[in-house]
């Protein structure tokens, strides 16, 4: 929130971890709410439904501005695009009703944390506190920032100390009952929406409201039979919306409702400990875990003891995670400071579950309550089902103007029939009555339904290939997708890993590798000892489980695990160890076995773990550590790094390996020490490099196929991942990401040092090889080399973490240039996944996402399409998940995407023709005060129109993915374009017919006769017999004529509409749809030439020569052949545009394009083999609050 004074009634809001809001005040008048009332009351509720469609007028109207001390209504206002407003009341909390037992309460703190947003918040002597809630969070007014502030969590500011001493003890009872009340009960609770809510928000939608006026219009003319159709249909379609929006809500309620009836051990410094339900729970409260298995209620930081938990929950992969008591450390850093990237080890997260506890000699497991309720992790999972981030998409956007241009056209035909009717000097009642029917008729009742048909066929074709949706309006989406990152681990590459090698390190050189292929055990020695003891596996039921790099490594041992019992704790053994000894296959080692002590959990943000170990039976102890091998040997004494670590380093990495480097310290320590208490960064230092574990990670074999059809349908692949840069690189040339062809240029950026600004480094990959020193420290003349050939853009960045991450806060202006052509981005954080996803999207990248759900959760979630790899059904961490786990989903989704995209335009491009057909021919029959009769709308209102946007959609994707997408938006040239031609074309051709009727010898004005003459009578003495009946309304050569055209118009314009390859199967695949255009095609041919008086009388229609028929048919044939002429072969002809585009010099506006364009004619880029310096250092980082999980 900004820093504004205290008179200002604007500021703004955190919504969410990735939204925030703008925030005003008002304050509710009087005057202006009765003047409000009567509004409703006389416009008989309409303007009550205008401020619930528009709840900015609603405060407008009924409040004036205020400073937001002072509001008592609140309204938000998202700073996304959309600018979508919300109305919230300002509720006052009442502490008053706790009867605290100090009354005085002047200069109290209520809350014994002095810095705590509570004590800020209560107004006195009233004891009141002003709140919101938004999207399920509550916010305090705090009268010393003059701001909303969020409460239901323990401020970040705290550091290790303060977290120990001012929640150690607990909280009082006094103290747990104000925070209960302000921050409201620990419960995630999702109502079970009622029916009745359901089906008022579906039926207050605009487009019902207005199809229920056009019914009650219709009914009132005497359509009954069609509008009756369209209830039951309308009817049909709000109860499955409701249906399905119960069965979500009861779904997403029955999946958190067992959240909230957790008992959990509490204690309170002045009550002690007692069992109570978790709701109850407040932040700070102190929890005791027990050694039953339970699922956490909450966020929790632990303090004393290690647990180990399972995290599936959240991140859709159930592998044991090891956490770690938060230290006693003396200083003033926030404690998640501190611990930096790695501060999750310390906390547990709500909806995982505790699946072992380690009791520390201090007593039981205790934890601090950190976050409550929607504050926490789940409650955060949670939200995002609820509030949805909403999807900018062009095609929706452009519906709604497409419908706003159509409601023009209405408006002008209603003026047009006002002005005939006048002129005609009809009752003003049958005037209005014909004008608003018309009016209905331009904008067709379905075109909003039209959009979702193919999106709903899409998604049962994608359930059939195992893709389940939780988000179907992205399905549209994935048909504009021209980027996909794939995360490496799991998703281009086997899951499992298979040891290859360990190359032991001695006298700083490297020694014979040791080949796991050979079936020879591994020999003692610390290498050894760190694969045996060096990781996060646990033994549950007697099985070994965790991290499957982890568990395949210590098989590679051949030792075996056990857990402590009684007998190791007579030999000073802690019950909570794990202790790992020799198998009966392993080598011959002079120790029986080895204690793990302590752990220092594996991050990806620190890209190391280590252990402190102990001999049984010895006071002797060991820290082991493994990681990425920069990381690790970063931290080893220099002179036990091989001179040629980078080259061998390089060799392994190049040939795709994945590789670990182990390393060793000795310590010494007395027995006595309290393990929680040591310090990580000193214990981590001067450690002795052991050698690199060699792991080979094939890849898949869908991988390669199926990004070789990406490119060739000119979709980009990248590679997001948590391994090494160099192992990167060579999957993805491996997988054909990067074509053999293809220079490799990797950019290596760094943080500013002391005096030493920010760098950035070019240099090709050939040349990194050839130099251990990586990139030289010389400072190169900028105007460095280029590659040869750069024009053709044949060139790749790759990079890692650290690098985007410097680029990011000191280079921002290069980043839009290298993300153009950069390819691997490697050892990236799950935060740096989602801010790459992010810079994609701003440069108008439609960005597709696919890893395995755990450390890739927040990028799936921001990306346009984001597909998880899991065996469950659907999963909360993206919009699409895949029980096929491969990559082969990807084209499959795009394919169906594009289908569902060109079928939802498709529609609604026929619908609008549809529409404006039966305009012009309404219109036509105006100028003679007449009008189609009931059954000739029916027919083709129903039995075509409707059934034909029922089965349009129906044909399937098309196998191939073309070299192109289907166009994004519907205000484009081809489309209006269509459109206009095809009204041009129908309008021609009703206007043709109308005339030409009226110069036909057989005419009148006014006829009534149905029967056909006999066959030596004459049509024109049978006309002039009945030309003195009464007027009708419908009875006439105009409208028997103006019927057939129009109606088969309609199958000829759903036939041409239907366009099959490139995105989708030819028409004649779509057997239902081929067969009811063919029976149409057939009823409407029937009754154009059937001389039968009861399908004429029922009709409403007139008998007329058949040779005039006849050159009806010739005209609706004359009409398909130029409608296909025009569509198939001018307005689908890429070619053609391709060339208008080129002669009018039209160009993609989209920022990547723009970016390509200018670095093609930039003859300094790419740079090589040069060094840039920051000018100035910019302070801004990128900071992911959410969620993040802790594995690779």
């Amino acid at each position: 929130m900004g820093p504004e004074c205290e008179t200002t009634q604007h500021r703004y809001i955190e919504e969410s971890e990735k939204s925030s809001a703008e925030i005003f005040g008002y304050k509710t008048q009087g005057w202006r709410k009765a003047m409000c009332i009567a509004g409703y009351i006389f416009s008989c509720g309409a303007l009550l439904l205008l401020f619930y469609w528009k709840p900015a007028w609603h405060v407008w109207a009924n409040c004036t501005p205020c400073n937001l001390q002072e509001a008592d209504v609140i309204l938000l206002r998202t700073t996304d695009e959309f600018q979508k407003y919300t109305r919230k009341k300002v509720t006052l909390i009442d502490l008053s009703t706790l009867n605290l037992l100090v009354r005085d309460t002047s200069d109290r703190l209520f809350i014994a944390d002095k810095d705590s947003v509570i004590n800020r918040a209560i107004r006195k002597p009233e004891l009141k506190v002003r709140s919101i809630q938004v999207q399920k969070i509550r916010y305090v007014w705090d009268f010393s920032m003059n701001q909303f502030q969020k409460v239901g969590s323990l401020d970040d500011s705290n550091s290790c100390s303060d977290i120990h001493q001012k929640f150690g003890d607990g909280l009082t009872s006094e103290e747990q009952g104000i925070r209960r009340l302000v921050c409201g009960p620990n419960a995630i609770e999702v109502e079970i929406r009622p029916i009745w809510k359901l089906l008022f928000k579906e039926i207050l939608n605009p487009f019902y409201v207005f199809q229920t006026f056009t019914l009650t219009l219709w009914l009132t003319q005497g359509y009954i039979e069609y509008s009756v159709a369209i209830i039951i249909l309308s009817i049909i379609s709000i109860g499955l919306s409701v249906y399905d929006l119960r069965q979500q809500s009861i779904k997403l309620h029955d999946l958190v409702e067992e959240h909230n009836k957790v008992q959990i051990t509490a204690c309170t410094k002045d009550e002690g400990c007692k069992k109570l339900e978790s709701r109850y729970l407040v932040p700070g409260d102190i929890i005791v875990l027990d050694e039953r298995k339970h699922s956490l209620p909450c966020d929790a930081i632990l303090i004393d003891g290690g647990c180990i938990v399972d995290e599936g929950m959240l991140t859709g992969e159930s592998i044991p995670v090891t956490k770690t008591p938060l230290p006693h450390t003396e200083n003033t850093n926030s404690w998640k400071t501190h611990s930096a990237e790695d501060y999750r080890r310390h906390v547990l997260f709500c909806g995982t579950e505790v699946i072992q506890t380690k009791p520390s000699g201090k007593g039981p497991v205790r934890a601090v309550v950190l976050q409550t309720g929607f504050n926490t992790a789940k409650g955060y999972l949670v939200r995002s089902i609820l509030y949805p981030k909403p999807m900018n998409f062009k095609l929706y956007r452009d519906a709604f103007k497409f419908i706003i241009g159509l409601t023009l056209i209405g408006v002008l035909g209603l003026i047009y029939t006002v002005c005939v009717y006048v002129h005609h000097k009809k009752p003003a009642a049958e005037t209005v009555a014909m004008a608003l029917l018309l009016f209905t008729v331009s904008v067709p009742p379905a075109i909003p339904a039209a959009l979702t048909t193919g999106i709903v066929y899409a998604q049962k074709r994608l359930k059939n290939k195992k893709i389940f949706c939780i988000s179907p309006q992205r399905i549209n989406i994935c048909g504009q997708i021209n980027l996909v990152c794939f995360d490496k681990t799991g998703t281009l590459t086997e899951d499992g890993l298979d040891l290859w090698g360990l190359i032991p390190s001695q006298a700083r050189s490297f020694q014979e590798v040791h080949s796991f292929a050979s079936g020879r055990p591994l020999p003692w020695g610390l290498p050894c000892g760190a694969m045996a003891s060096c990781h996060s596996l646990v033994l549950l039921d007697e099985k070994i489980q965790g991290d499957p790099l982890d568990k395949k490594m210590f098989e590679g041992t051949c030792w075996e695990m056990e857990n402590s019992s009684s007998a190791h704790s007579k030999i000073g053994v802690p019950d909570t160890s794990v202790i790992i000894k020799p198998g009966p296959n392993a080598s011959n080692a002079p120790v029986d076995g080895i204690v793990i002590l302590h752990q220092f959990p594996f991050s990806s943000g620190l890209q190391r773990m280590s252990v402190i170990t102990q001999l049984i039976g010895r006071d002797h102890y060991d820290l082991y550590m493994k990681g990425a091998p920069e990381m690790v040997s970063s931290f080893c004494r220099p002179e036990t790094v091989p001179a040629d670590f980078t080259k061998e380093l390089h060799m392994s990495t190049a040939q795709g390996f994945r590789v670990i480097a182990l390393a060793h310290k000795e310590l010494n320590m007395d027995k006595a020490v309290e393990l929680g208490s040591l310090e990580r960064e000193k214990l981590e230092s001067n450690l002795t490099f052991l050698g690199l574990l060699i792991m080979e990670n094939r890849l898949k074999a869908e991988t390669k196929p199926v990004l070789e059809e990406l490119s060739a349908a000119r979709i980009r692949s990248v590679m997001v991942t948590g391994d090494n840069l160099q192992t990167a690189v060579t999957v993805a040339k491996s997988a054909a990401m990067i074509s053999e062809t293809s220079k490799v240029i990797l950019i290596e950026a760094s943080e500013p040092r002391g005096l030493v600004p920010a760098s950035i480094a070019w240099q090709l990959l050939e040349d990194s090889r050839h130099s251990a020193a990586g990139i030289s420290d010389i400072h190169i003349n900028i105007e460095g080399r280029t590659i040869p050939g750069r024009e053709s853009n044949n060139y790749h960045f790759a990079m890692n973490g650290r690098s985007y991450q410097a680029i990011m806060k000191h280079f921002k202006s290069l980043l839009p240039k290298i993300l153009v052509n950069g390819t691997v981005f490697a050892r990236m954080s799950p935060g740096q996944k989602s801010s790459l996803v992010e810079e994609f999207q701003n440069l108008n990248y439609y960005v597709g996402m696919c890893g395995d759900g755990a450390n890739d959760c927040g990028a799936l979630k921001m990306a346009h399409a984001g597909i998880s790899l899991s065996e469950q059904e659907a999963s909360v961490a993206s919009p699409f998940t895949s029980q096929i786990p491969n990559v082969e989903c990807v084209p499959e989704l795009i394919r169906e995407g594009r289908a569902a995209l060109v079928a939802s335009f498709a529609v609604f491009k026929y619908l609008t023709l549809y529409g404006l057909t039966q305009f012009i021919g309404t219109s036509l029959l105006y100028w003679q005060l007449q009008i189609f009769g009931n059954y000739q709308y029916l027919i083709q209102d129903v039995v075509i129109t409707l059934l034909v946007c029922l089965t349009m959609s129906l044909t399937h994707a098309y196998p191939k993915l073309a070299p192109y997408r289907p166009p994004g938006q519907l205000l484009s040239p081809p489309l209006l374009l269509s459109v206009t031609l095809h009204v041009g074309i129908t309008a021609t051709m009703q206007i043709c017919g109308f005339l030409f009727v009226k110069q036909q010898p057989w005419y009148v004005e006014l006829a009534h006769h149905r029967e056909c003459p006999p066959a030596n009578g004459s049509l024109a003495s049978v006309s002039t017999a009945n030309a003195t009946g009464v007027s009708s309304s419908v009875l006439s050569y105009e409208d028997t004529t103006l019927w057939p055209l129009t109606t088969i118009n309609c199958i000829i314009v759903a036939f041409v509409f239907s366009k099959g390859k490139p995105f989708r199967k030819p028409i004649y695949t779509n057997y239902l749809f081929s067969v009811l255009l063919l029976i149409q095609l057939g009823v409407c041919l029937f009754l154009l030439f059937a001389d039968i008086t009861a399908v004429y009388k029922g009709m409403e229609l007139l008998c007329t020569p058949t040779l005039w028929r006849v050159s009806i048919f010739l005209m609706l044939v004359v009409t398909f052949c130029v409608s296909f002429f025009v569509e198939d072969v001018v307005l689908q002809n890429r070619r053609l545009w391709q060339l208008i585009k080129k002669c009018f010099r039209f160009r993609s506006q989209s920022q990547y394009r723009k970016w390509q364009r200018a670095l093609e004619r930039d003859p300094t880029w790419p740079p090589l083999n040069r060094k840039d310096v920051a000018q100035s250092s910019k302070t801004e980082v990128y900071v992911n609050p959410s969620y993040e999980h802790s594995q690779e």
